[in-house]
């Protein structure tokens, strides 16, 4: 039996068809520019041979349709995929964990559209698409949120008037919740200790970035917010930003909610230091050349030491900081500028550690501290699908429990 792992995207759709028993990718790929003329689809095999699919995919039902003909191509049967899982990136407060879809909730996911225009109605299309393609197999929910929904009140509220949270739902949700449970699991194997008696601080840092604080296993606190535009510098988002002074630009400038929206989503972060550039291999191949590129760099090293700093007070005890996806399992001169002059608070870092662990070329996971480094500093790849395969699965048997701590996850085991 095989498992379907989808990841739908405002305009991209990433999938991956795992083997249930072994839970090994057998085929994979990724759908790009839907919804316009030139989109494609890229497969990829796990001995490194990739096919290119150039064809008009209009929306993700057709993209979905694309997928599963290539799927066909690579000899997958569709009557022996028993299970679909569905990233959504939004679940809210009602969902705390992955869930079997139902019409209930699918209307429960639909409320969320006017937040997330661009997220949710993609994944609404993509759940119902699979839905009609693969009738037979389950539909599970992962939502992006679930992980940080045991962090307090006095964490996720915001100091705002009470209506505005009791009525519209406004507080602090967090997101990349499916990566922090992961990289938080396996950095607790890596420390042996049970995933219940650790404090780690990971941070998933890409075009996107998270931080976020655990403490004894479960999520405390996140640098997210409401939307994945606070919080930390980020390729095209802001992080935190006074809110009033948004209104100020919004009255100066005549914009309307839509072109601020998009000025924050699109048109900030680094791309808004350094106005041409919205990745960090860029920023900093450009650094001594480009003075915005500094600031760049200097701007985001701030606001993650900032928030280091701030978590590991929260936690008061950290075995362990847990850098995980694209920049943080690849960057290692960021990682190093993240870490600098951190050692008088126990925080070591090994050059040469941190310059080999480097996902790219092969390296899953590595300790890149020093031996005596008060808290440990880890490199962890993120498996964001293989959570999603294991909760569906879960679920499919009967087995899943919606706490993670007492989940029987395979990769938090000690051994990969």
């Amino acid at each position: 039996m095989y498992i379907l792992a989808l990841n739908c995207g405002s305009s991209s759709l990433k999938y991956q068809v795992f083997d249930a028993d072994t839970k090994k990718v057998i085929v994979g790929g990724n759908v790009e520019k839907i919804g316009s003329p030139d989109s494609f689809l890229t497969q990829k095999y796990p001995d490194g041979h990739k096919d290119k699919k150039v064809t008009e995919m209009k929306n993700h039902n057709e993209a979905l349709n694309v997928v599963l003909f290539m799927l066909r191509e690579a000899s997958v049967d569709m009557n022996e995929i028993g299970g679909v899982g569905h990233r959504v990136v939004m679940g809210g407060s009602k969902f705390a964990s992955s869930v079997e879809i139902n019409d209930e909730v699918m209307r429960a996911i639909a409320e969320w559209k006017d937040l997330m225009p661009l997220h949710i109605p993609a994944s609404l299309m993509g759940i119902e698409s699979a839905r009609q393609t693969l009738p037979n197999a389950k539909q599970v929910a992962v939502f992006d949120t679930a992980f940080l929904q045991t962090m307090p009140e006095c964490s996720y509220r915001y100091a705002i008037p009470e209506a505005w949270y009791k009525n519209l739902g406004v507080r602090r949700y967090g997101f990349h919740g499916t990566s922090h449970l992961y990289v938080s699991k396996r950095a607790a194997a890596m420390l042996g200790k049970p995933a219940d008696q650790c404090n780690l601080i990971t941070m998933h840092i890409g075009s996107g970035a998270s931080g976020v604080a655990i403490k004894n296993g479960i999520a405390v606190d996140t640098t997210l917010g409401m939307t994945p535009t606070a919080g930390l510098v980020m390729g095209t988002r802001p992080g935190d930003v006074d809110a009033a002074a948004l209104f100020y630009v919004m009255e100066k400038l005549k914009l309307t909610p839509e072109q601020m929206t998009k000025h924050l989503n699109k048109d900030s972060g680094l791309m808004g230091i350094t106005k041409c550039f919205a990745d960090r291999r860029d920023v900093e191949e450009n650094r001594e050349s480009n003075p915005d590129c500094q600031l760049a760099i200097n701007i985001e090293t701030h606001n993650v030491k900032k928030y280091l700093g701030a978590f590991a007070f929260e936690l008061g005890h950290v075995d362990a900081i847990v850098f995980t996806a694209g920049v943080g399992e690849n960057d290692a001169y960021l990682r190093e500028q993240f870490c600098s002059g951190l050692e008088e608070f126990g925080i070591k870092l090994d050059k040469e550690a941190n310059a080999n662990a480097l996902a790219r070329k092969g390296v899953d996971e590595a300790v890149i501290s020093t031996p005596d480094s008060k808290i440990k500093i880890l490199m962890v790849a993120t498996n964001e699908e293989l959570v999603i395969v294991e909760d569906t699965l879960a679920i499919m048997n009967g087995t899943y429990d919606p706490n993670h701590l007492k989940m029987n996850y395979s990769f938090a085991q000690k051994t990969r």
